[in-house]
């Protein structure tokens, strides 16, 4: 027997992907729809212009965790592509008058031939050696921005203001509550889109090439495609989500996406749960509202603070929110059953 076929023989089918992986229950996500609906509607605006943020960022968190959970591609670039994505709202909408709207499509597709063509020579490299190589793409990111030659389009090291939109329509909104909905619907599209891409054939191919890329290989899965791919889908969401946040924040500049950005998002995807895209919006929370409980525990040590707090967090949940929603889920089981 050939070593290829006793790969074969020894791996298990790669099995559909269960609900629960995936999503939350009806009822639950039905709570936490409500909520982010009927929020907004008893705060300040500041606090819309958070859970703005916050949904933001969650979209990251879930372009990275499709990567890094769906296909086990580690990756520290991810400020890269959020810039790109945010650059080219602002040009568009600065310099040539494009609808707010209509920008984040073409961010997401030029992130999106960015992530693919950057999944090409990544092939060459796993690991940590792909982490480096994405590492070295967030530190360039911003030196690259600044470039003379760009400056007329990017503002160089002054940046880009970007007009935050009014409520169409003439709807009585105020243009915080307005752009919160707008990300909202943004939001529930992608990962409902997500959720799909990871049930589907091509969902189980990536994640049978995280486990095993000899086996899937193997298997007739045409790894090189689905790892350039996923790269590409992941860049693409990223590019949105930063489209996004330079509308909410109404400036870019380059130093607004260095690699401490890129290294938030990775935290938030461990925090909320490797693979586990309900996730996304923990991490999300984690990364926004801890840093400032650590501020206000201690200003000149907040990221001693922080750091201490994310060691405790890991050294609990190691599996993030995915593991307390199990358990949650298990002691409701048990509670129904007395």
């Amino acid at each position: 027997m050939s070593a290829a076929e006793e790969v074969v023989t020894e791996a298990p089918a790669v099995e559909a992907v269960p609900k629960r992986a995936m999503t939350l229950g009806y009822g639950t996500s039905l709570v936490v729809l409500a909520a982010l609906i009927l929020t907004p509607l008893f705060v300040k605006n500041f606090v819309i212009f958070q859970m703005t943020m916050l949904l933001i960022y969650g979209l990251a968190v879930l372009a990275l965790n499709i990567l890094t959970g769906g296909s086990g591609q580690f990756s520290l670039g991810q400020s890269a592509f959020y810039a790109i994505g945010a650059y080219t709202t602002a040009i568009l909408m600065e310099h040539f008058n494009v609808n707010y709207a209509l920008t984040l499509p073409v961010a997401g597709v030029i992130c999106f031939g960015a992530g693919f063509l950057f999944g090409q020579p990544a092939l060459r490299l796993s690991g940590i050696y792909l982490a480096l190589a994405t590492f070295a793409l967030a530190l360039a990111m911003p030196q690259l921005l600044k470039l003379g030659f760009l400056e007329h389009w990017t503002g160089g090291v002054q940046g880009l203001v970007v007009t935050k939109p009014d409520a169409p329509f003439g709807l009585p909104l105020s243009q915080d509550m307005w752009l919160y909905y707008f990300t909202l619907a943004v939001s529930i599209g992608i990962y409902i889109a997500s959720v799909n891409l990871l049930r589907s054939r091509s969902g189980r191919a990536l994640m049978s090439i995280r486990d095993n890329e000899i086996a899937a290989s193997a298997m007739g899965v045409n790894v090189a495609l689905y790892k350039t791919l996923a790269f590409g889908v992941s860049a693409g969401i990223t590019g949105i989500a930063g489209g996004l946040g330079a509308i909410a924040v109404q400036f870019v500049a380059p130093d607004g996406y260095t690699i401490t950005l890129a290294i938030s998002l990775f935290v938030g995807m461990v925090v909320g749960g490797v693979g586990w895209l309900p996730g996304s919006i923990v991490g999300s929370a984690f990364i926004i509202f801890v840093p400032n409980i650590a501020e206000g525990i201690s200003k000149g040590l907040s990221g001693a603070v922080f750091g201490v707090l994310l060691f405790l967090v890991i050294y609990l949940v190691p599996h993030g929110a995915r593991q307390v929603a199990l358990v949650a889920q298990q002691l409701t089981a048990k509670l129904k059953r007395n």
